[in-house]
C-alpha cells in the first residue's frame, strides 16, 4: 500500500480537493478493472473518455480520483486531483507506485519502422548468453528473465509496463530490452520511465492513420530521444535520413551504427545466403545465422549497444553468432521437393521491399519467388496501394489476400490494395480472399526449388475477423501444406 502523497512526486496537478494522505491500493485507468481503494485516472482516449466513468469508479470503490475536467457534482469522501494532461500524469503516478522500476535496472528502448522486434529481442538473447538476468517486452512477447508473459501491445499501458519492470526487478534482472512505438510516446505511456539508452532503426510510411502526416510520425519517434536524460546513451542508423534529427536535441550521448556511411560502429556484407551472414564487423569477420541487409543493420545496431553497455567485444561476436532471430521474421522451411517456404512480419511497404529485395539478392537461379500479401483492416488505408505495388514488382506471382481485417470488409481491403498495381504487372496477380485457400494455392503454384514469402502476419497465432480472434498460423499452415510436396 502506497499514500496518494508518496506517488505524486513529479506530477504537475492544479488543485487537490480532499487529503493526499490516503491509502491507496492501486493505480487504475480502466473503470473495468477499479478495485476499493484505488486510484482511478480518468483518461482522454481516442476512443473513450474516462471522465464519463467517474461516478462509476467511485461506487465500485475508488478513494482518489485524477481528472483535467472535475465532475458538476463530487462526492465528498472522494479525494479529487486536477491535472492538465491525466495520460501524463498516469505514467508518472504508474512509476511512482512501483517505485520507480525503470532506476533500478538499466532499461533500453529500440525505436523505429522496421526491426524493433528483432533488435530488442536478440539484444534480450544476448545479455542472457552473456550471464545477465533481463527482461524483455516486445510485439511477439513478454519476458521476465526466461518466464514468458503474453503481449497485446508492442509497448504496454502505463500501469502493465511498470508493473512488468517492478517484477523484473523483483527478480534480479541486470537489463530491460523494450519495444517503444511511436505510439506509446504519443499517448505518454513512457512517461516516468528512466531509460539508459534508445536506438533508432529506419523510418518508413505507416501508422499515418493515428499519426496523419509522415512528420507526426517521425517526431514522435523524436520526442523518445529529446526525453533520454545526460547518462544515456542515443544510438542510431546514420544510413537513414532520420537518424541525424533524432540526435538534434537529445542530451544523451549521441552513437551512430552504418553499413554505407560514416559512422562510430560500421559493417559490411561480405556473404549473404539462406544459411546466414558473413559480415566485417569492426574489423572481425563473423558468420551469423540471421539473413538480409535488413539484419546485418539489426546485427549492427545490436552489438553497438553492446558495446555502449560496456559488454567484451569477443564475447558478444561469439554469442551473437549463434542467435537466430524473432519469432515470424525471416522464419523459413524447406519442403521436400525443396520449394522454400519464408514467413516474415512485414507490413509496410519498405518491410516488404526489404525482404522481397534480400530473396533476390541470395536465390541461385531462376527460382520463382511467390508472394502472398494482404493489409490489416482499421488501419494505414495509404499504405495499401504501395504495399500491393512493391510486391508485384519484386515477385513472379503475387496473390492478393486477407490480413486481419477486423471490421473492414476484406474484398474492399483488396480492391484497395489492387489500385496499385501497374497493367504490366496484373497478369502476374491474383486475388484470394481466404488467406487458408490463398496459401494453398501458392504451393500449388510452386515448382520445385521456388520461395514462397507469407508476408504481414510473422508470429501472430490468429486473424482477426469483425472482432473475433480466430486461429491462424502461416507456419502452421505453411508446415501443413508442405507435408503433402514432393
Amino acid at each position: 500500500m502506497r499514500y496518494l502523497s508518496d506517488i505524486l512526486e513529479g506530477v504537475a496537478f492544479t488543485e487537490l480537493q480532499g487529503s493526499a494522505d490516503v491509502e491507496i491500493s492501486a493505480v487504475v485507468f480502466d473503470s473495468r478493472k477499479v478495485v476499493p481503494g484505488c486510484l482511478f485516472v480518468a483518461v482522454k482516449g481516442t476512443a473513450v473518455d474516462g471522465h464519463d466513468y467517474i461516478d462509476q469508479a467511485i461506487k465500485d470503490g475508488a478513494i482518489a480520483v485524477v481528472c483535467e475536467d472535475l465532475p458538476a457534482h463530487t462526492a465528498t469522501e472522494t479525494d479529487f486531483l486536477m491535472v492538465q494532461n491525466s495520460a501524463k500524469a498516469l505514467g508518472t503516478l504508474a512509476a511512482n507506485f512501483y517505485e520507480n522500476p525503470s532506476s533500478n535496472l538499466k532499461l533500453v528502448g529500440v525505436t523505429g519502422t522496421n526491426g524493433k522486434t528483432t533488435i530488442a529481442t536478440l539484444l534480450y538473447k544476448l545479455f542472457r548468453d552473456l550471464g545477465y538476468k533481463c527482461g524483455l517486452l516486445s510485439t511477439v512477447e513478454n519476458q521476465v528473465n526466461g518466464r514468458i508473459i503474453p503481449s497485446t501491445h508492442t509497448t504496454p499501458d502505463p500501469v502493465a509496463l511498470n508493473e512488468l519492470l517492478a517484477s523484473m526487478v523483483d527478480e534480479g534482472c541486470d537489463y530491460c530490452f523494450m519495444e517503444v512505438s511511436s505510439h506509446a510516446v504519443s499517448q505518454y505511456r513512457i512517461e516516468g520511465l528512466k531509460f539508459s539508452g534508445a536506438i533508432f532503426s529506419n523510418l518508413t510510411h505507416d501508422h499515418l492513420d493515428y499519426h496523419k502526416t509522415f512528420d507526426s510520425y517521425r517526431d514522435a519517434k523524436k520526442a523518445f530521444f529529446d526525453g533520454l536524460p545526460k547518462s544515456a546513451f542515443a544510438l542510431t542508423n546514420a544510413d537513414d535520413k532520420n537518424g541525424s534529427v533524432m540526435l538534434q536535441n537529445t542530451a544523451a550521448h549521441r552513437k551512430s551504427y552504418a553499413l554505407k556511411s560514416m559512422a562510430d560502429y560500421r559493417a559490411r556484407i561480405i556473404e549473404n545466403q539462406f544459411g546466414g551472414l558473413l559480415l566485417n564487423i569492426d574489423n572481425e569477420e563473423v558468420w551469423f545465422k540471421l539473413v538480409g541487409t535488413f539484419n546485418a543493420y539489426n546485427l549492427l545496431a545490436v552489438y553497438a549497444a553492446a558495446m555502449l553497455l560496456e559488454q567484451d567485444k569477443g564475447k558478444v561476436l561469439v554469442s551473437l553468432s549463434k542467435l537466430t532471430g524473432a519469432e515470424g521474421r525471416f522464419e523459413y522451411i524447406v519442403a521436400p521437393n525443396k520449394v522454400i517456404g519464408i514467413v516474415d512480419y512485414a507490413h509496410t511497404p519498405d518491410a516488404v521491399q526489404n525482404v522481397l529485395s534480400t530473396i533476390h539478392d541470395i536465390r541461385k537461379g531462376k527460382e520463382k519467388v511467390i508472394t502472398v500479401i494482404g493489409c490489416g483492416g482499421d488501419r494505414d488505408k495509404t499504405k495499401r496501394p504501395v504495399m500491393a505495388k512493391v510486391a508485384s514488382e519484386w515477385s513472379d506471382k503475387v496473390i492478393i489476400t486477407s490480413d486481419n481485417p477486423r471490421t473492414e470488409d476484406p474484398a474492399q481491403i483488396i480492391k484497395d490494395m489492387e489500385a496499385g498495381i501497374d497493367p504490366a504487372f496484373k497478369r502476374h496477380t491474383v486475388s484470394i480472399v481466404d488467406r487458408r485457400e490463398a496459401i494453398k494455392t501458392a504451393c500449388m503454384l510452386a515448382q520445385p526449388g521456388d520461395i514462397i514469402l507469407l508476408a504481414g502476419k510473422g508470429h501472430e497465432k490468429y486473424q482477426d475477423i469483425n472482432g473475433v480472434k480466430n486461429h491462424f498460423d502461416d507456419m502452421e499452415e505453411l508446415e501443413n501444406q508442405f507435408k503433402d510436396m514432393n
